[in-house]
């Protein structure tokens, strides 16, 4: 938590800096890279986890929406398979909101 509240302290820094009118050229081009690897990043691991859900959906012959509703409504039991199942939905959202 200690490097997250530092990157955001720094974050709020350049954010101050820029609402004071400074204009940086190579910082500008800095941003713009860091941004497009996190974007790149992003898509990458959307991908192993679409690919992840798309087999469990394949092997359980359901989709991974209706899983989620049985499983959370206590209709598929607790197999590690469906825990494992829902781990992965519960990426997939969280890196499709990053």
């Amino acid at each position: 938590m200690e490097i997250q509240n530092g990157t955001l302290s720094r974050i709020y820094m350049l954010e101050e800096i820029y609402r004071k009118d400074y204009r940086s050229a190579v910082a500008d081009r800095i941003l713009d890279k860091l941004i497009e690897l996190e974007r790149e990043t992003a898509q990458h691991d959307l991908a192993e986890y679409k690919t992840l859900l798309q087999s469990f959906e394949t092997h359980h012959q359901m989709s991974s929406d209706d899983f989620l509703r049985r499983f959370h409504d206590g209709e598929l039991g607790d197999d590690a398979d469906f825990f494992e199942w829902s781990a992965a939905c519960d990426m997939y959202r969280s890196v499709c909101e990053r």
